[in-house]
């Protein structure tokens, strides 16, 4: 028998993600107002594996690791016989996001079984995944096939929110707890809709202040009209960018449908009045950009506009004879300002290249009957970074994309069915390689 026949254990896996589940309320990420307690979690995915652990004459080996109190992150390893050779399976987390119960037609805390339908907070995102992992690490551990590749899983915390830095995967790279993952591909599971990431986009959110000088709107010319002049701004800066980050060659190869953007998507507030031009005003929005640009030389080159923009804020196209950005006469002069909102969060272009990619492929059209890899400028954290420590990083899931992080959030007890075919299938293909 091999590895590709096992089955998900249906009553198992409901089990666990019963419990999982339940501990949804402890486990929301959003602080500074809800800390999760993964440990809730963990807690039954321990109790579940116990039995089948070398400290009770089983084989796995199953490590708890936490950097901050009740916030571990989980190891799991099936042995294999070949030194320096694994397949890991790491990402599922044990955090969600917030759940606001009156927006749900069902109590996102527990899980409502309806048909093929799972619902529930994390059923997705990605509790789901951590109840498919742990059964089949409990069937390894009871078929023990013997295998080349040491299986691995990482449950880790921390993963909805980094406002809190140093509890999960990025810590236990930091700190070598996860190194001997790169003897094999590292399959990031905590994505969606049954095929394979292959790219994601990098997000930068921005806000573009524009400063001028207040005046009654009856006597246009004595003020500086930021509202005219962050538009007439924004417009400038946009064509800049789109001129310096055009479409990349290797979009194409990896299936992005829109290339890299930077649009507004928010206005600040104005207090004033219809009859008052105001000082001040700022226009908000994000930038999405393809993995193959740099997060980093992007903030330069805006910056660069905007320095340029100001040195010749005339030159911009006003909105009629009596719109100015300068009133000499007054010394005065209006001036915009880029703001960078949080860190930006990288892309990542996975190896499509890699063995670890050919088999997830190959085991994923043989499940399911087509390989559709996804790319999109939406943003995963953390999975640049790992490949950038070395990883051969890759991207699945079989959660349902629709309900990511949304109210009344279900997955499919059938793809979960499937996602074990995969899985197990791609072990196979690897074990057969040379």
């Amino acid at each position: 028998m091999t590895v590709a026949e096992y089955e998900l254990n249906e009553a198992r896996f409901l089990e666990l993600l019963t419990k999982l589940i339940a501990e949804g309320k402890t486990l929301q990420n959003q602080p500074p107002e809800l800390i999760p307690v993964e440990d809730n979690a963990g807690r039954h995915v321990l109790a579940a594996l116990e039995p089948y652990t070398v400290e009770k004459g089983g084989v796995l080996k199953v490590e708890h690791i936490a950097f901050h109190k009740g916030r571990g992150n989980i190891l799991i390893q099936y042995p294999g016989t070949v030194e320096n050779k694994c397949i890991s399976f790491v990402g599922s987390h044990l955090d969600v996001v917030p759940a606001i119960a009156a927006n749900w037609e069902r109590d996102p805390f527990t899980l409502v079984i309806e048909g093929d339908r799972l619902y529930g907070r994390g059923t997705t995102d990605c509790l789901g995944h951590v109840a498919l992992l742990t059964d089949l690490f409990i069937t390894l551990a009871t078929k023990k096939p013997a295998l080349k590749h040491s299986i691995n899983a990482v449950f880790i915390a921390s993963e909805e929110n980094d406002e809190i830095p140093g509890v999960g995967v990025d810590e236990l790279d930091k700190q070598g707890k996860i190194d001997h993952l790169k003897y094999g591909p590292l399959y990031w599971v905590d994505s969606a809709d049954m095929q394979p990431t292959i790219g994601t986009g990098g997000a930068q959110n921005w806000n573009l202040k524009a400063c001028g000088k207040i005046f009654h709107s009856a006597i246009p010319n004595k003020a500086i009209n930021t509202i005219e002049l962050a538009n007439e701004a924004l417009a400038e800066v946009q064509k800049r960018f789109y001129a310096d980050f055009p479409a990349h060659p290797e979009e194409h190869r990896y299936g992005y449908e829109v290339s890299s953007t930077m649009k507004p998507t928010l206005w600040k507030k104005i207090d004033g009045s219809y009859n008052q031009i105001p000082g001040e005003a700022v226009i908000c929005g994000d930038i999405r950009l393809t993995p193959f640009y740099d997060m980093a030389e992007m903030r330069k080159k805006v910056e660069s506009y905007v320095a340029d923009i100001n040195s010749n804020i005339t030159d911009l196209r006003n909105r009629g004879p009596f719109s100015k950005y300068s009133l000499p006469e007054e010394g005065l002069t209006g001036k915009i300002e880029i703001e960078w909102i949080g860190e930006s969060s990288p892309g990542v272009a996975c190896n499509i290249d890699s063995k670890g990619y050919q088999a997830l492929g190959q085991a994923t059209k043989e499940v399911t009957g087509e390989l559709k890899p996804v790319s999109t400028c939406g943003t995963l954290p953390l999975v640049k970074d790992l490949q950038a420590s070395g990883f051969d990083l890759q991207i699945t899931g079989f959660g349902k994309e629709e309900t990511y992080h949304a109210d009344n959030e279900y997955a499919s007890l059938s793809d979960f069915k499937k996602a074990i075919k995969i899985l197990t299938r791609t072990i196979d293909l690897l074990e057969q390689q040379q």
